[in-house]
């Protein structure tokens, strides 16, 4: 089986709904799903890179403090938590 055969038999598969990459659960395409793959391996240490471990920490603290109600600024400043927004800006080592 040729690998463009092998592609199109995988794009079939995730346009049925079925996850066909490790990590691209969501993608309608086998295209998407390699772009989501991607994008998961990398978005989360290219971000840490760009803005330090301590910007990084930060920013996970707030995104764990928001709700389907509110988002994790609003709950921070309504429960009176402290959030070091000067971290969130791009770190340069």
């Amino acid at each position: 089986m040729s690998s463009e055969q092998e592609r199109r038999e995988l794009d079939e598969k995730a346009r049925r709904g079925e996850t066909v990459v490790p990590g691209g659960t969501g993608g309608k395409s086998l295209d998407a799903q390699e772009r989501l793959a991607e994008g998961r391996s990398r978005g989360g240490q290219t971000r840490r890179e760009q803005m330090g471990a301590e910007g990084y920490h930060e920013m996970g603290r707030k995104g764990g403090l928001s709700t389907m109600e509110e988002s994790g600024g609003e709950r921070a400043q309504r429960e009176g938590i402290e959030i070091d927004q000067s971290k969130f800006t791009k770190h340069n080592d």
